[in-house]
């Protein structure tokens, strides 16, 4: 694997029939990708910061559109489930869309991706808390795979590396601004669960 990749969920070989077993990796990938974009500088930082934001793009989008009607339906008290991770999911939009504004070298980039990750991190432990445990409790195998395969085509969508013959990370990221890659993301997800987007 080279510096220019990034794992995709999905990546070690398992069988994605479980829609919190993937979530969780997408969660790992994020992580890693944080580090990445603090452990590195110039082009490299630039790249990597691209990457983590078409994953966080692609995995808030999933969740929209996948975990959170489901959370809606099935949880105790989903509803406000929900809309909590929905206002964690807005403070993290706005810190992305100030990030978004500057570049990698700026001095004000680094605290700004800090308090980003410092929200992204906090929104997905109350994720895996409230929303993915109660999820894999009340839904059988099924539902869980359906549910994987709409994320994996969010996936699909923006992958999270160069697909091969792409040789430069700014080409594969040519895919529009992220709020078209969210669009593009909904359709795919919607039409992998069988509903008209």
């Amino acid at each position: 694997m080279t510096d220019l990749e990034t794992p995709q969920a999905g990546d070690d070989g398992a069988e994605d029939t479980d829609v919190v077993a993937l979530l969780m990796r997408q969660h790992g990938d994020i992580r890693n990708l944080f580090d990445e974009v603090e452990a590195s500088t110039g082009e490299e930082r630039r790249d990597a910061f691209r990457r983590l934001v078409r994953l966080l793009a692609v995995h808030e989008t999933a969740e929209e559109e996948v975990v959170h009607p489901f959370a809606r339906r099935a949880l105790p008290g989903g509803e406000q489930v929900v809309e909590d991770r929905l206002a964690e999911e807005r403070a993290a939009k706005e810190t992305l869309a100030a990030l978004d504004d500057l570049d990698t070298d700026d001095p004000k980039f680094m605290p700004q991706l800090m308090k980003l990750r410092k929200d992204v991190q906090e929104h997905a432990r109350a994720e895996e808390r409230y929303e993915f445990t109660h999820i894999r409790r009340s839904t059988d195998a099924t539902d869980l795979a359906a549910m994987a395969k709409a994320v994996k085509a969010a996936e699909a969508v923006a992958p999270t590396r160069p697909h091969p013959g792409v040789e430069s990370g700014a080409a594969n990221v040519a895919l529009g601004p992220v709020a078209a890659l969210m669009d593009r993301t909904k359709d795919a997800v919607r039409k992998a669960m069988g509903k008209d987007g």
